[in-house]
């Protein structure tokens, strides 16, 4: 969910049993004009968000009454709020249960808070009402617009295969969303292909190369190593860190 210019602030809600990263988190958050839900047990994080709802839920894994990925199991029952994990589990299995388990995103602990403060920046983006013409996204520098199937570098139109485009919009209309192997492997090339991690490391690499996108320092397609990609992730500006709850 998003909100217009003038209307209401986009609310966060935080389920963190730190106090210290409850405190960090709000006051950047409210810095930024968001309105703040502050939640120390998955209990009470899941009784906020049922009676007054959230646009983002950044949710912490080591909760006092119980798992936060049971919290997610939960949650997903019945809302589809974005969910942001907050985790001192770096493993990449274990990022990759949290995906399938209904996150959108993860942070490892300890996190800067201008990286999270991004994270939720993507989910909240505005983007233009259904059915409205013009691209999804347009930096002034790469310009996609997904009704007409046109792709635009500097003003010049890219020639992408039918498989460049259709991996650029399925992530390009999820901007910050971290998107699984296995799921793309699963839309892209069907269920009897979720193991054949090389064909997207070939195809990813054909479309950073006509996007001009460096693997070293990439501006749009961003690689979490044996875990997904997400489109257009902003670097994280310095800042102070937070440390594991």
């Amino acid at each position: 969910m998003t909100h217009p210019p003038g209307g209401p602030a986009a609310r966060v809600l935080v389920i963190d049993d730190e106090p210290q990263i409850r405190k960090f988190i709000d006051i950047s958050l409210r810095s930024q004009g968001y309105a703040t839900l502050l939640a120390e047990t998955g209990q009470q994080g899941l009784t906020l968000l049922a009676s007054q709802g959230a646009d983002i839920v950044v949710l912490d894994l080591g909760l006092p009454d119980r798992d936060g990925k049971e919290v997610l199991k939960e949650l997903r029952q019945w809302s589809r709020v974005p969910v942001i994990v907050l985790t001192v589990r770096s493993g990449e299995e274990e990022k990759v249960a949290l995906l399938d388990a209904g996150a959108n995103d993860y942070v490892t602990k300890p996190f800067g808070i201008g990286e999270l403060m991004a994270r939720i920046r993507a989910f909240l983006r505005t983007v233009a009402p259904s059915g409205e013409e013009g691209p999804v996204y347009d930096d002034g520098t790469l310009c996609i617009d997904l009704a007409r199937r046109e792709v635009r570098l500097r003003g010049q139109a890219v020639a992408l295969t039918r498989k460049e485009f259709s991996l650029l919009a399925l992530l390009a209309r999820q901007p910050g969303r971290l998107v699984t192997q296995t799921q793309l492997l699963r839309e892209m090339w069907g269920p009897t292909h979720q193991e054949d991690a090389h064909y997207l490391r070939i195809l990813v690499g054909k479309l950073r190369h006509k996007l001009g996108d460096d693997a070293s320092a990439p501006r749009y397609i961003v690689t979490e190593p044996g875990v997904g990609l997400r489109f257009a992730l902003q670097e994280t500006p310095p800042g102070s860190m937070v440390a594991d709850g």
